[in-house]
């Protein structure tokens, strides 16, 4: 089924007409934002063809076809099937209590040439067309013979929601066996049946005919029988004849065959004496087996000398001490002395640390006197300074005192006016303090800082004595590690000493193995030479016993040269004897052929006198049994059977008539037969191992597809019905189809899809025709490699021009890989939608 023209009115959010042309379409995209529309396109092709939409849940809930607040809704739809194009129309309507049911449906064929844009004139299709069905329910069954799949199929193979694309993969077996049992058409097998209990009936037929065929045999007379009668007399005095001279033909035959045997038996007997020949290696290979012997002895000898030696100085290096305890103690020697070294070094520093901590501690006490003396003289200028501001104050206040008057101040009389105080003494005071104050400043700042160094030499000389504490623990232990231990002098020697037996054992070692090696090849080398001297004597054995009914001479069994040449000499010398004795043998051969020829020739004049035909001379011999007694026997047996054949002949068409009767029961086995396949047919094991045939079949054209979509990683199977993938990149892995991620899952069930077009569509008997796809898969969830490679697929889907494939989506970046897009917008009454080719 092939979409070609799809148009709407009041369907669902398509309140106003709205025309989407397939036409010349081969690979198109749906696109526009969610909720738009564009699965609403696919549900119109659907409610068309089935009343239905797979997102209403329930068949009978057509009352979703209407737009909001409208009361009709008219989807029509032109389509190919089979190569032919057809018109749906299916009209909804409410009525005035509300009920909403499926008013108007019907299907024409067009006629062939019919340009659909005739439509567009508002132009009906009833009287250009052949009228397939015209209620719902004629509707229904014509669509399932035409699309040739049911709806449930449909939604799985042709035009798949979202959700349902990789249905038929996940599908169970009950399942898809009801797609398959559509597909190949069962029904055909019903009609073999009828056919069946046809044929019954007209074997019954053929009995009516036999009648009349009695009336054909006019030539069966009395007279031909007796004449036939006689050449049966005749052929079987030739057979008595025959069976008479056979004996001599047989004794000529046993003679000239003991001749050719006698003969063949003297040639095998100079063939058996003439293979008898000297080896010409013979005399090198005892003495190759001795020298060999001899250079295994020596390397063995050589090898227990290296072993030894090996063992020895094994034996002196373990005697001579552990030389890593030996390091160790030479290490702790120079431990030691380092840390006798750090420990003097570390004495010293701590020397001068503590003097310079004395030194700072004294210049501490000495910034610590000068900074309180500095704080008192401080104290003594700003007391004098006070004193100089007091007198100050009261100079002020002199002009305004008088004698005897009360001090506005302090209230008191005033008895005596005081002196007039001169201010330079307070500005010197001032001076003064700031002077002070400058001094006990800078004391107090090199108190702080002596202070402060003094503190730094605290810690210098605790770090120093805990460094000193330390070195002198581990001087303590490594004390008592070397107590006893031999100096490193004496260390170093015997290092030397256990270095110099470890090389030795090293080289020992090496010509051990050298010595091993050598004897293993010498070993080896006498080993052969002794398997070619047996391997001689096998040889000589067997030449021996090949000639041995001849009487050959004993052998020496102690020198391999003199017996072959004692058995060369014999063996030539019985040739010669034998020789001798052919050219009588062949002799009695010649005569024996001749004597074979002449009884022959008296065999073939009895067939010629009785004037039939002797036995065949092709490919037989002088002395071969082809033309034997048996053969001369044979051919008068076959005169005699075809004699008598020709007289049962004429005795058996006499009482043909008879035969025919019995016919009448062959023709009623005939009729048993074809009931029987007719039952047959109804079982269900046929049908059974028809459908699995056919998934066999198509999980292979499946499998062939899916290797293709997926540059030959995968294969696909099934076992016991269930789908499972051969993973090629991955050791030959079998998954199962669950495993599978989104852009497998597709892959899949895609080549699925285009098998049940390419493989089952061609099996089956019925109109079912897979010429497009439309998936509406949410491809917003695919994440952008998988969304790749769906789009890769359904390029190379597309790209083989066999079947339509649209797919329905509000991915920008699979839209814009699409030659044919169909834009769905809505508003706020109406949704539409327009076509952009690239």
């Amino acid at each position: 089924m092939r979409p070609l023209r799809l148009d709407l009115a009041g369907f669902t959010v398509f309140r106003e007409p709205t025309t989407v042309d397939f036409t010349d379409t081969d690979f198109f995209a749906l696109v526009g934002p969610t909720g738009s529309g564009k699965s609403t396109v696919l549900d119109a092709i659907c409610f068309a063809l089935y009343g239905t939409v797979p997102r209403w849940g329930d068949r009978r809930a057509i009352a979703n076809a209407l737009a909001p607040s409208t009361a009709e809704a008219r989807v029509r739809l032109a389509f190919e099937s089979g190569g032919v194009r057809y018109i749906l129309t299916r009209v909804v309507r409410r009525d005035t209590r509300g009920a909403v049911s499926t008013k108007q449906a019907g299907l024409e064929a067009l006629p062939a040439g019919f340009d659909l844009s005739r439509l567009d004139a508002g132009l009906s299709t009833e009287d250009l067309g052949a009228v397939l069905a015209g209620t719902p329910s004629e509707v229904d069954e014509a669509v399932a013979d035409v699309v040739g799949l049911p709806y449930e199929q449909f939604t799985k193979c042709v035009v798949l929601p979202q959700g349902e694309f990789a249905a038929f993969l996940h599908a169970k077996p009950a399942e898809r066996q009801k797609i398959l049992v559509n597909l190949l058409g069962l029904e055909v097998y019903g009609r073999i049946r009828e056919r069946a209990n046809a044929l019954a009936g007209e074997a019954e037929a053929q009995l009516k005919a036999t009648d009349t065929h009695l009336a054909s045999y006019v030539d069966a007379t009395p007279e031909a029988r007796e004449q036939a009668a006689g050449r049966v007399d005749a052929a079987r005095a030739l057979a008595a004849e025959v069976d008479a001279a056979r004996p001599a033909l047989a004794e000529a035959q046993r003679t000239a065959g003991a001749a050719v045997e006698a003969l063949t038996a003297l040639d095998a007997e100079l063939a058996r004496l003439a293979r008898v020949r000297r080896p010409s290696d013979v005399d090198t290979l005892a003495a190759a087996a001795v020298a060999a012997r001899l250079a295994t002895a020596q390397s063995g000898a050589v090898l227990t000398e290296a072993e030894e030696r090996e063992e020895k100085l094994r034996a002196e290096l373990a005697d001579g001490g552990d030389p890593t305890a030996l390091r160790r103690l030479l290490d702790a020697h120079r431990l030691r002395a380092s840390l006798r070294a750090e420990a003097e070094s570390l004495a010293a520093v701590l020397d001068g640390a503590q003097r310079e901590h004395d030194a700072a501690a004294k210049a501490v006490e000495r910034a610590r006197a000068e900074a309180t003396a500095a704080t008192a003289d401080l104290e003594a200028a700003r007391e004098a300074y006070q004193a100089a501001l007091a007198l100050d104050r009261a100079a002020e206040l002199r002009p305004h005192l008088v004698e005897g008057e009360p001090c506005p101040v302090c209230t008191q009389p005033v008895t005596t006016l005081p002196p007039a105080a001169e201010s330079a003494a307070a500005a010197a005071a001032k001076q003064a303090g700031v002077v002070a104050r400058k001094k006990s400043d800078a004391a107090a700042q090199r108190l702080a800082e002596r202070d402060s160094a003094l503190r730094a030499f605290d810690r210098n000389v605790a770090a120093a004595r805990a460094k000193a504490d330390d070195v002198a623990v581990r001087l303590s232990t490594v004390e008592g590690q070397l107590d006893g231990a031999p100096a490193p002098e004496a260390i170093e020697r015997t290092l030397s000493t256990l270095d110099r037996l470890r090389q030795q054992c090293e080289k020992a070692g090496t010509e051990v193995r050298k010595a091993r090696e050598a004897a293993r090849a010498a070993q080896r080398r006498a080993e052969s030479a002794e398997h070619a001297v047996r391997d001689a004597w096998r040889a000589f054995d067997a030449a021996r016993d090949a000639v041995a009914p001849f009487g050959p001479p004993p052998a020496d069994r102690d020198d391999l040269s003199v017996a072959w040449t004692a058995l060369a000499a014999w063996a030539s010398a019985e040739a010669d004897s034998r020789r001798g004795a052919r050219a009588a043998r062949q002799a009695e051969v010649h005569a024996g052929e001749a004597a074979v020829v002449a009884a022959r020739d008296r065999l073939r004049a009895l067939f010629q006198v009785a004037g039939m035909p002797g036995p065949s001379e092709r490919g037989a011999g002088p002395t071969g049994d082809d033309l034997g007694g048996d053969a001369f026997a044979r051919a008068a047996a076959v005169a005699v059977e075809r004699a008598d054949a020709a007289h049962r002949r004429i005795t058996e068409r006499l009482a043909e008539a008879a035969d025919l009767r019995e016919r009448r029961a062959g023709y009623e086995r005939d009729a048993q037969v074809a009931k029987t396949l007719a039952g047959h047919l109804r079982a269900d094991r046929f049908e059974r191992w028809l459908l699995s045939e056919a998934l066999d079949a198509l999980v292979e054209g499946a499998s062939g597809i899916l290797r293709e979509l997926s540059g030959g990683q995968y294969d696909l199977g099934h076992d016991k019905g269930e789908f499972f993938v051969v993973d090629h990149h991955d050791a030959g892995l079998r998954r199962a189809v669950r495993t599978l991620s989104g852009g497998e899952t597709f892959q899949a069930s895609l080549a699925l899809a285009l098998a049940l077009s390419e493989q089952l569509a061609g099996m089956s008997t019925g109109t079912a025709s897979l010429e497009s796809i439309v998936l509406d898969e949410g491809f917003g969830t695919l994440d952008a490699a998988t969304l790749d490679t769906v789009a890769a697929t359904l390029e190379n889907l597309a790209a083989k021009g066999d079947r339509m494939v649209g797919v329905v989506t509000h991915v920008g970046a699979l839209a814009e890989r699409i030659p044919v897009r169909f834009e769905v917008s809505r508003d706020t009454r109406t949704a539409r939608v327009e076509r952009v080719s690239l």
